[in-house]
């Protein structure tokens, strides 16, 4: 088995090979169990210089690559563009070639822009890292995503996974789907006609429109969230409201008991409780939600790590400029 990644980025899960995503979870393994102890620090980046930059407004994606990057003892700078030049009209370009005057190592970036941390990598001598891009790609959700059925499972192989809701704007789909088929599972996208992609075929997924279907023929549901804020409010609606939204795709408990089956559920978050989840299900003991944000951390300090490891010695005597 290899130690080292096939990529000097991780732009999106469609460049990793299996065994990319393997040595991922196993590397991921071993910081797990890093931070179950009482100290939760390593100095695997001691001498590394990392970037967050987020172009986007985030939480828990920024909180996460964070907390992972300081228990591997690596130098943070944070950047968010809503507290900095940006909004005076300086382009990404200037951004990252002042940020990279100060001699970063690597660059965690979100942007609205599909294709953003394709064009950063190709223009700058740094590893560059996807936090998500538009409605592309979100890559580390993918993995930590898959690396939490895993967890439950045992396995990802022939385990059948249902991905539920606003699939037509979400970066975490893609992701999540091709992780999933890379590892052997099968999927299934279930939402409204409207929300699902038109090329969603092409991915090689199962599509079904009826959510007590989808459910009954799933081992794991990945309710997703409407992302109100992605959709386009000039023109039509995509569904007539959230409370027939709910009504049709919502997964409460009456419709689980419903089942009567064993599910895992999860959601990637933030949760609109009542409208893709309600509480007592998303609290419930069949949830790993929980389990996802713990994930997150010990999959992003797996990825900084790997990614640190493909950095010259001599990396800092040189940058290029965009």
């Amino acid at each position: 088995m290899s130690d080292t990644l096939s990529t000097e980025h991780l732009l999106g899960i469609r460049e990793l090979a299996p065994e990319d995503i393997d040595l991922i979870f196993r590397t991921a393994d071993g910081f797990k169990e890093v931070l179950g102890r009482p100290i939760k620090k390593v100095p695997s980046l001691r001498d590394i210089t990392i970037a967050n930059l987020f172009f986007e407004n985030s939480t828990r994606t920024r909180i996460s690559f964070e907390l992972a990057e300081k228990r591997l003892s690596a130098d943070v700078i944070n950047f968010s563009s809503s507290s900095s030049s940006v909004k005076k009209g300086e382009t990404l370009v200037d951004t990252v070639n002042n940020i990279l005057a100060m001699k970063v190592d690597m660059v965690v970036m979100r942007h609205p822009d599909p294709g953003a941390a394709v064009f950063l990598s190709k223009h700058v001598n740094a590893r560059i890292i996807n936090a998500g891009d538009g409605t592309h790609e979100h890559p580390t959700q993918g993995l930590l995503d898959v690396y939490s059925i895993r967890e439950r499972l045992g396995r990802v192989k022939n385990v059948k996974v249902a991905i539920v809701g606003d699939i037509l704007h979400s970066r975490v789909a893609l992701s999540n789907i091709h992780c999933l088929r890379k590892l052997g599972a099968e999927v299934m996208l279930c939402g409204p006609p409207t929300l699902i992609p038109p090329h969603a075929a092409e991915l090689g997924v199962k599509v079904e429109h009826d959510l007590d279907k989808a459910l009954a023929w799933c081992d794991v549901a990945n309710m997703l969230r409407i992302q109100m804020e992605r959709q386009d409010h000039s023109g039509p609606t995509f569904f007539p409201s959230l409370r027939e939204y709910s009504m049709r795709y919502g997964l409460d408990l009456q419709r689980y008991e419903r089942l009567g089956k064993e599910l895992v559920i999860m959601h990637p978050g933030p949760i609109n409780r009542g409208v893709e989840i309600t509480s007592e299900v998303a609290d419930s003991g069949a949830s790993i939600i929980l389990d996802q944000v713990e994930n997150g951390v010990a999959i992003r300090m797996a990825v900084l790590y790997l990614l640190a490891g493909r950095i010259p010695m001599d990396a800092g005597a040189d940058r290029t400029r965009v």
